[in-house]
């Protein structure tokens, strides 16, 4: 039976439902673990260092394809440890940008994968969290500064935050301690809030992030649904098990003989708005009604 290869920047407890999507992907097209494939894990856990040796250790196994799951800092680990065996990544953000592919039309080696739209993403949080904080001038913005891409993710805040006439003050935290630091540093910094991108040490520790928030009394906005879920104020983005889902069928088709460079890097194509009124009310917010109108989720 062919091996897959699965390289995750994140930790395992916490991608259980990412897992499953990827589970799903592969058997919509008629691969099950198990049954006609095996899947070998190797789980980073948020320290990025570790992601080069993982990756090694997979392309030693010789696996058939070698998914990256978490971000630049996967794929990127992934692509420096191979130029032979076909990778699928999974919510990448520019992966132009970032020097993963050529372009997305035409990827190009052998890699190819699902990408997300950081930008948009980011400069949507801004006004979200504006609407729901019309008097903050100053918004707060948590970077990974050991994230390769960690420019890409907090450029397009700041430009659409200047367009609104708020300034950014982006917040740096790698590690456990410095999250605990990071979610100080709003009141420090006099900001209103606080946006949290999809990042995946950020990810990792979905569950402490929104525990601060709260006891630090800090509004926030988040990428991925799971934080609201999980008692985030508010998010905003594409479904990261959607991504999951189809980078399995990616995986699918490179085993039935399809090839990485001709497979274009797919876009997500549905953006979820979800509101947890409940946090917003311990909060002390007053939710505008046209933004409860406009979400796809709404948390009570």
């Amino acid at each position: 039976m062919p091996v897959i290869g699965f390289l995750s920047s994140r930790s395992p407890g916490e991608s259980a439902g990412l897992v499953a999507a990827f589970r799903q992907g592969l058997g919509e097209s008629g691969f099950f673990e198990g049954q006609n494939l095996v899947i070998a894990f190797r789980w980073a856990e948020g320290r990025y260092d570790r992601l080069p040796a993982l990756a090694a250790d997979l392309v030693d196994l010789r696996v058939a394809v070698l998914f990256s799951a978490g971000g630049p800092p996967a794929a990127i680990a992934a692509k420096a440890a191979t130029s032979t065996i076909p990778v699928v990544f999974s919510a990448v953000n520019d992966a132009v940008e970032v020097g993963l592919v050529a372009s997305l039309n035409r990827p190009g080696g052998n890699i190819t994968g699902m990408s997300t739209l950081t930008a948009e993403i980011a400069a949507k949080s801004v006004e979200l969290l504006k609407e729901l904080v019309p008097g903050a001038a100053v918004i707060a913005y948590l970077v990974n500064p050991s994230n390769p891409a960690v420019r890409i993710y907090s450029m397009p805040a700041v430009t659409a935050a200047s367009a609104l006439g708020i300034a950014v003050s982006v917040v740096n935290a790698s590690t456990e301690h410095e999250l605990d630091e990071a979610f100080a540093s709003p009141a420090k910094l006099g900001a209103g809030g606080l946006v949290v991108p999809g990042e995946p040490f950020f990810d990792s520790q979905r569950d402490r992030i929104v525990a601060l928030a709260a006891r630090n009394a800090v509004p926030a906005i988040y990428t991925f649904r799971e934080y609201a879920v999980a008692g985030g104020l508010m998010s905003y983005g594409p479904s990261l098990r959607d991504s999951y889902r189809r980078a399995g069928t990616y995986v699918a088709r490179i085993l039935r003989g399809e090839k990485p460079a001709d497979l274009p890097v797919q876009r997500p194509t549905k953006f979820d708005l979800v509101i947890n009124l409940k946090t917003a009310k311990s909060l002390g917010l007053n939710v505008p009604d046209k933004l409860p109108a406009l979400a796809d989720e709404v948390i009570e």
